[in-house]
């Protein structure tokens, strides 16, 4: 009787070692089916997944491998890296703390803890993560990159320097010369970041753009469109493969135009006002529209505190589902919230999106309001209007032309993958454009439309506007934004540290030639707001 050989993690390691990753996922699975309590088989496998752009699969299996040992140290640091990556940035805290009370102080775990915290913008907190974990696996690349990074955004240059030094000296120059390049542009020595770059004998996808960018600098646009163009073909392949669902999103959207019309609409309930804790304020615009900035100016109020791209709203889509299992997909399910025992619904979805903000530390008493400013939210505005029917919207307008420039030439993540070719910016762009002015029909819901040009022209006028409309008083420290000691952990986060400037404002004439063929599907765009095509 031949006797059966279960894998182990070196197996595997052999496995991913040759490249057969499909064999080393096949020995993962039958480890789990064999032992459902290997939790290393578990952690190995949702990092495989992850790793070659199965996101679904890997959270899907996360949750299973909590479920069967919520003691799992390094699921609950899977998890909080994939939680991080969906921007859900405060639970992915949660998991990583929970690591490090699992399985003790460890290098990834406290790594991953600082990184998260950055991009929350508490940088002060990052950086004795960072320092622990440099104390636990000294000289590791990663890590010194990160801490590096997080001294960068600090406005602490030299010391970020420092640390890159240190990276140098235990990997390739090739490793560090992306981080370096980009300290140098962001001091203004474009000439030096770009000797690094281009002497590099191979460049990633981020490497790509990060050219890109400079070749612009330098007036090289023919070159600098081709880099945006194969740094996102890079980074798509190095996520495993995305691409934009342009037919399932087609179908989405459709769904959400026959549900949502005015006598439905006007069927569904609204939640009350909760006037005992603050409130948010949704910025809504296309990436790279500006909502950062306005983000910045608005959280130098004192009264208001940034939130940034928060995933809640969001969430109210399956959070619907769960609440009517038995009555379709979303929006159909929605249909059941039109009767008497259902009404309630609407203060149910705006609770849920409360109680998420309140686990994130955003419900501090002495600000009434703080900043949501998810890329993309304008897709669910119905739910908007449901949990939050008194809502202070302010929607950025900018030339849709520069918007398509800056998500192609920036590693972006929003819009169902529509990032990653230019083709399918555009498509996604109208759109969403589209399905807003389909809600503008059909019911309404308030807003304030700031336009880019304008606030650049005459920062002063519009501001007094923005809060006017935000029923805040006046306070100069929202001109003086760019005096704003809190990161933005946005591609923005160094233009916001300055004045406003009209650097951006046409940067779509650089690449007439590269937009024309698109031009005639972003004409209704550009009509509708106010911008010649």
């Amino acid at each position: 009787m031949s006797q059966t050989i279960h894998p182990t993690a070196a197996t595997v390691r052999d496995a991913l070692g040759s490249g057969d990753v499909k064999g080393a996922a096949e020995m993962l699975t039958k480890v789990i089916a064999s032992d459902r309590r290997a939790d290393w088989a578990y952690n190995d496998l949702i990092t495989l997944f992850a790793s070659h752009g199965r996101r679904g699969e890997a959270e899907k299996l996360a949750r299973v491998a909590l479920r069967i040992n919520p003691d799992n140290a390094g699921a609950h640091d899977c998890f909080g890296t994939l939680l991080s990556e969906q921007n859900d940035l405060a639970a992915g805290e949660w998991h990583f703390r929970r690591a490090l009370e699992l399985g003790g102080p460890q290098a990834g775990p406290l790594a991953n803890l600082g990184l998260n915290l950055m991009q929350q913008g508490r940088v002060a907190e990052a950086e004795p993560c960072f320092a622990q974990a440099n104390e636990l696996a000294p000289q590791t690349l990663k890590i010194l990159a990160h801490w590096s990074k997080l001294r960068e955004v600090q406005g602490d240059l030299e010391g970020a320097e420092r640390l890159l030094d240190q990276a140098q000296a235990v990997s390739s120059p090739a490793a560090v010369n992306l981080l370096r390049a980009q300290y140098l542009a962001r001091a203004g020595r474009d000439r030096e970041a770009l000797a690094i770059i281009e002497t590099a004998p191979a460049l990633n996808g981020d490497g790509q753009l990060e050219r890109g960018r400079l070749y612009e600098r330098h007036g090289r646009y023919e070159e600098a469109w081709r880099d945006f163009v194969e740094g996102k073909r890079k980074l798509a392949a190095e996520a495993g493969g995305l691409s934009y669902d342009e037919a399932g999103v087609r179908k989405f959207y459709r769904a959400l135009k026959e549900f949502f019309v005015s006598g439905r609409i006007a069927r569904l309930p609204r939640a009350p006002r909760r006037g005992d804790i603050p409130q948010p304020i949704f910025v809504l615009g296309f990436p790279r529209s500006g909502t950062t900035l306005i983000e910045q100016v608005l959280s130098s109020h004192s009264s208001v505190q940034a939130g940034g791209e928060l995933p809640w709203l969001g969430e109210l889509r399956q959070f619907a589902v769960r609440l009517f299992p038995d009555a379709g997909p979303f929006p159909e399910c929605l249909a059941q919230a039109a009767t008497a025992d259902h009404r309630h619904v609407a203060a149910v979805l705006r609770d849920h999106y409360l109680a998420r903000a309140e686990a994130s530390g955003l419900l501090k008493l002495d600000k009434p309001w703080f900043v949501d400013k998810m890329p993309f939210n304008e897709m669910y505005l119905p739910l908007l209007w449901m949990a939050f029917p008194q809502a202070k919207v302010v929607r950025i307008q900018r030339d849709s032309r520069d918007v398509c420039v800056s998500m192609l030439a920036n590693h972006l993540s929003h819009g169902f993958n529509c990032g990653y070719r230019i083709e399918d910016i555009v498509t996604h762009l109208v759109a969403t454009s589209d399905l807003v002015e389909h809600y503008r029909r059909e019911f309404a819901f308030d807003e304030f439309v700031l336009e880019y040009e304008l606030f650049v022209v005459d920062q002063h006028r519009e501001t007094h506007r923005l809060l006017d409309y935000l029923e805040l008083p006046f306070e100069e420290a929202c001109l003086r934004f760019h005096e704003n000691s809190r990161y933005a952990p946005t591609p923005s986060y160094a233009r916001v540290a300055e004045p406003v400037n009209d650097r951006s404002i046409g940067r779509h004439l650089r690449y007439a030639a590269q937009l024309e063929p698109h031009l005639g599907e972003l004409g209704p765009v550009l009509t509708a707001g106010g911008y010649r095509p």
